[in-house]
């Protein structure tokens, strides 16, 4: 009993299928984005009202909506940036929605993935956007620079000596973050997609830094803070995969250290012992008052909280070749928690109020959640 308990509060059901939640900067509201059964999108606000929920406002749109994120947002004006199913990227005053605060074509097809940065933070870069999309590119924007992309990384054509263009298809990109951003130079943005490329894209100099292959398509990907130098990065996956990579020190042919968990995605009975098939882990989300402590979603309808340990050196000396290698330390599950029969597959803490966060399952309900002693770690 001394370990953290994840305590269902609240739960709200909904008649669509939502798709992500996200907690309004500086308030006891949060967003719910989703898709209506005729396919258009719907964003609901709910406020936190003593012992119950009250929706406030809702707006509907044509599309579906996908994702969403806060990050590249002021604390006075709290826009949201918005990717939906046909690839449109918007960016939202929740206040008065009905015009966009920016409005493009962003991809040709589905945004899958969001993620923003530099809105709240002091000397960590541009306030930008990153959207992820079946089309297989991922984009980075600035909305105070027009409606093109400051970077895009769309694929290359292949194409063959008898100039046919290869018609081998592009990567699904199913999950971006933005990490290194500790001044207004520096910044990166890792992306994973469904063949399992995980690639690490240097900002700075428009360029891949570094590439792997995991053996199933990467669902969700979270650097433990954006706006600090690289130091541990979040990789889940199909078949409940959940990698943690020593972001500090680089090997030139190795690249990055990692741990692996290998029970990430099985049930866990009352008695604590692991069972059943490998399932999907939809979804990481770090604590954001303590870097080391994470959540992962799983298509059991589970939520386990774990804690990082770090070893006691984090940089060893290779013997073959003399170069810096990174030492990876070890993951304690603090909780593991069956709150629905359907996948959890999007969680967002509140950034401001330690332990209490919301998150969305497929069936159709939205759940407020409270985690106790998170102040012992």
């Amino acid at each position: 009993m001394d370990k953290p308990q994840m305590i269902e509060h609240l739960q709200q059901s909904v008649n669509y299928t939502v798709y992500d939640t996200k907690w309004i900067p500086c308030s006891a509201k949060f967003a719910v984005l989703g898709s209506k059964p005729n396919g258009q999108g719907i964003l609901e606000i709910y406020e936190l009202n003593e012992n119950k929920l009250e929706k406030v406002k809702t707006i509907e749109k044509k599309s579906a909506f996908k994702c969403g994120s806060f990050g590249a947002a002021s604390l006075r004006n709290r826009h949201m940036a918005i990717g939906d199913f046909q690839g449109r990227l918007q960016v939202l005053d929740l206040e008065r929605p009905d015009i966009p605060v920016y409005n493009v074509e962003a991809h040709s097809s589905i945004i899958n993935c969001i993620d923003a940065i530099g809105g709240k933070q002091l000397n960590c870069g541009a306030p930008e956007i990153v959207t992820g999309s079946r089309d297989g590119s991922v984009k980075v924007w600035d909305i105070r620079q027009g409606m093109a992309p400051v970077v895009d990384m769309t694929p290359e054509t292949d194409v063959t000596s008898t100039s046919t263009p290869n018609t081998s298809p592009k990567r699904d990109c199913w999950a971006v973050a933005f990490g290194d951003s500790y001044n207004n130079e520096e910044r990166c943005v890792a992306a994973g997609y469904d063949n399992g490329d995980l690639k690490l894209f240097d900002l700075r100099q428009v360029s891949v830094r570094w590439e792997t292959s995991l053996k199933n398509g990467i669902c969700g990907i979270e650097f433990d803070r954006r706006d600090i130098a690289m130091n541990k990065m979040v990789v889940t996956t199909l078949e409940g995969g959940l990698l943690v990579y020593d972001m500090r020190t680089q090997h030139p042919t190795k690249g990055f250290s990692c741990l692996e968990e290998r029970n990430a995605g099985r049930s866990v009975g009352s008695n604590g012992v692991i069972t059943g098939p490998k399932a999907t882990v939809w979804c990481v989300r770090h604590l954001p008052q303590n870097r080391d402590i994470f959540v992962t979603c799983g298509g059991t309808g589970s939520l386990r909280l774990w804690n990082y340990q770090y070893p006691e050196k984090r940089v060893k000396e290779d013997p073959t070749d003399g170069y810096n290698v990174g030492v990876v330390g070890s993951l304690d599950m603090l909780n593991a928690s069956t709150i629905s029969t359907q996948p959890v597959h999007c969680f967002d803490w509140h950034p401001d109020k330690m332990g209490l966060a919301v998150c969305g399952a497929f069936d159709q309900s939205v759940r407020v959640l409270v985690t106790t002693k998170l102040n012992l770690y």
